[in-house]
């Protein structure tokens, strides 16, 4: 499976962390969220943690999907 990317994080000057997914807002974080998701970016792969945090991640059905009949044209 291939590794998240496109993603970025700004943290703004009251403490709230925006998400963008290729230039998008995809999520915001504020308080005790912000700092686990800034601890964990910190921690980890930050491309991995963005994508886990916003939902916008692989979920193993892709190749299933690409596959079926419906999708063969």
């Amino acid at each position: 499976m291939p590794s998240p990317h496109g993603f970025s994080y700004d943290v703004r000057p009251d403490g709230t962390v925006l998400i963008l997914h290729h230039g998008s807002a995809a999520g915001t974080l504020r308080g005790s969220r912000a700092e686990q998701f800034l601890a964990e970016c910190e921690a980890g792969d930050p491309q991995l943690v963005m994508a886990r945090w916003t939902g916008n991640y692989k979920r193993g059905n892709e190749r299933t999907a690409r596959n079926h009949p419906r999708n063969q044209r």
